[in-house]
């Protein structure tokens, strides 16, 4: 999994035999700082690139998820036979769902994978759901629904990476039609850019830089004015949406003389607080992804939301919060092989289950 923090690509062994999502080993493998600055302006809208750097960078980004499977195989306790198949993700490069020609574009070539590694590699695990009118994304919520359902309270599964979502599942008792999902909006991705641009650091550890400002209350009455925040799901978005060009046109005149501490706390609590009006349902928020390690953020959540739900990690379920994403892939790639679903339609808006994903035997 390469998410859109860019903070390393996940991999995991995750062994699904007793009905459990069991992680094996995991290893976080560096994105090289050129390939991460080719990758980050690439992302920007206004690239003016060749297909020529295009292909050569999806070609890159192969050999570098290879990478990360042969080192984690080296380290891990399970023989390179045992493996069934490789559930890669790729980069999302444009993430567009709607529109006359929706699409979602991920960089990684996967015959590459499936060559170094020699492992059958299964991808574009988005493009069947957004075929049959889906949003592609969010994927993660039937891996969530399979594993995390608990039988008497309704669970908010959220997970906070460069974009935050959330994922609604109603107890055991009520029917799989009411289970939901969908982006939030921005995660650590605003929170990531803006102390990178102002302090040269990958991200805010613990939120410290945000806690040293002040929340400015008229500037994130104005963020929230973004239309993407009052649209009703099935909804998706990414960092072609929620980046530094949209912060900035934001912020124009008016707002930006402010302090950039103060920024940085603003967006934090713009992270918050569009998560926590999602979460009404839920009697616990189970919290996964980078944003768990943001103590700030988590603060500022708890006391947005409205019905005070217990807030905790995913780890109390039994999954780390680190490696969620990467094993829910890997799932999804299982999923694929056995010809099941792995879509839900009540959450991307697709007219119905799809099998998911290429297979690259």
């Amino acid at each position: 999994m390469s998410g859109t923090s860019m903070d390393g690509i996940d991999a995991v062994v995750a062994d699904f035999s007793d009905n459990r999502a069991n992680l094996v080993a995991s290893y976080s493998h560096p994105f090289p700082k050129e390939t991460k600055l080719e990758l980050l302006n690439t992302i920007q809208p206004d690239w003016q690139g060749s297909l020529m750097q295009f292909g050569t960078l999806d070609q890159k980004l192969g050999e570098l998820f290879a990478e990360a499977v042969n080192q984690l195989l080296e380290q891990a306790p399970v023989d390179k036979k045992q493996i069934q198949a490789i559930g890669t993700h790729g980069h999302t490069l444009w993430h567009q769902p709607t529109g006359k020609h929706p699409f979602s574009l991920q960089l990684g070539n996967a015959n590459k994978i499936a060559e170094l590694t020699a492992i059958t590699t299964v991808a574009d695990f988005r493009g069947r759901d957004i075929a049959a009118s889906g949003q592609g994304a969010p994927l993660v919520p039937a891996f969530h629904a399979k594993y995390l359902t608990h039988s008497t309270r309704n669970r908010i599964i959220l997970n906070v990476g460069g974009i935050a979502n959330i994922t609604y599942l109603p107890s055991n008792d009520n029917h799989i039609d009411e289970i939901s999902g969908f982006d939030t909006g921005p995660g650590n991705g605003l929170i990531d850019a803006w102390v990178k641009k102002h302090r040269n650091k990958t991200y805010d550890k613990s939120g410290q830089w945000a806690r040293s400002g002040k929340i400015l209350p008229r500037l994130l009455e104005h963020l929230l004015t973004e239309p993407y925040f009052s649209s009703l799901p099935p909804k998706s978005t990414g960092k072609e949406y929620f980046n530094l060009n949209w912060l900035h046109n934001k912020l124009s005149n008016k707002f930006s003389s402010h302090k950039p501490n103060d920024i940085q706390a603003t967006i934090t609590a713009l992270t918050a607080y569009t998560i926590a009006k999602n979460c009404n349902k839920g009697d616990e928020v189970l919290v996964c992804g980078g944003g768990i390690h943001n103590e700030y953020l988590i603060e500022l959540l708890s006391g947005y939301l409205e019905n005070k739900p217990t807030v905790l990690s995913t780890a109390s379920a039994g999954i780390d919060p680190d490696w969620m994403e990467a094993i829910a892939f890997a799932w999804l790639a299982k999923q694929r092989l056995e010809k099941q679903p792995g879509n839900l339609p009540s959450v991307t808006g697709a007219k119905g289950l799809r099998v998911l994903g290429s297979i690259y035997y």
